[in-house]
């Protein structure tokens, strides 16, 4: 049985590969996307990945999990730091969450060392650029057999 997963991606990430090379690689949103419906479908997983700039739509997606127990990797992007109402939806999960950055936040601006949503998921991976998302369904698959 192919189990469902959802890549959720906050603001600026469908700008991959053209916004701050330096910081977020080369990679575009396509090849993320590709990456990760690839290695899912290794994994067991229907993998469904989905990127938007609007908090109250991603609040939305993570109601739509939690209602489906459906497990999410999360790249909450800048809401991670602020959006007190994405991390209430997020601590409503009812399967396991991976918080994902692309990224170190801690190696960057202060303001960005804080997260709201780390608390209320299974686990965070950060700082391994677009491999944070392998090793993230890596990590799931793992939280899904045990």
């Amino acid at each position: 049985m192919t189990r469902r997963v959802l890549v959720l991606n906050g603001p600026n990430l469908g700008r991959l590969g053209s916004r701050e090379p330096d910081v977020y690689g080369s990679t575009s949103y396509a090849g993320l996307v590709d990456a990760c419906r690839t290695l899912g479908k290794e994994l067991g997983f229907d993998v469904e990945v989905r990127e938007t700039n609007d908090e109250g739509e991603m609040i939305r997606w993570l109601h739509e999990a939690a209602d489906g127990a459906i497990p999410v990797v999360l790249n909450p992007g800048a809401f991670t730091h602020y959006s007190y109402g994405m991390r209430d939806a997020a601590a409503q999960r009812t399967a396991p969450l991976i918080e994902v950055h692309i990224s170190n936040p801690y190696a960057r601006e202060e303001f960005r060392h804080t997260s709201v949503v780390a608390a209320v998921g299974t686990g965070t991976v950060a700082g391994f650029g677009i491999g944070s998302y392998r090793l993230a369904l890596r990590a799931l698959a793992d939280e899904l057999t045990d």
